[in-house]
């Protein structure tokens, strides 16, 4: 009874630990989202701040660090971010990468 008890805890223990590190993954993924838009729009001009700076605050106010920033393209209106989630001493970081700007412009694309 007791090894039947020891395995309910360890699988109780395993889904704990899956769950958390998707809820994790998640609350990345959209600090990555938003960084980015608030990076793109002070890369455009819309916002105060230098693109990296807006997306680092924007990051820190979601419990998450940004970890890569870079614009990109020909005038520097695309950001790319990648930010990190600490989740427990257990699971490794989570992570969260997104892009945001103009789309790129496509020369062999017809326009309706």
């Amino acid at each position: 009874m007791a090894g039947v008890a020891l395995a309910a805890l360890l699988l109780l223990a395993g889904i704990v630990l899956f769950v958390q590190g998707s809820v994790a993954a998640s609350r990345a993924a959209t600090a990555a989202d938003l960084s980015a838009l608030a990076a793109a729009d002070a890369a455009r001009g819309l916002r105060d701040g230098s693109p990296c700076m807006v997306a680092a605050t924007v990051a820190s106010h979601h419990g998450s660090r940004l970890t890569g920033c870079s614009l990109e393209g020909p005038s520097g209106h695309i950001v790319r971010v990648q930010t990190e989630l600490d989740v427990s001493p257990v699971l490794p970081p989570a992570t969260g990468q997104a892009r945001a700007g103009p789309p790129p412009s496509d020369p062999d694309r017809k326009e309706d």
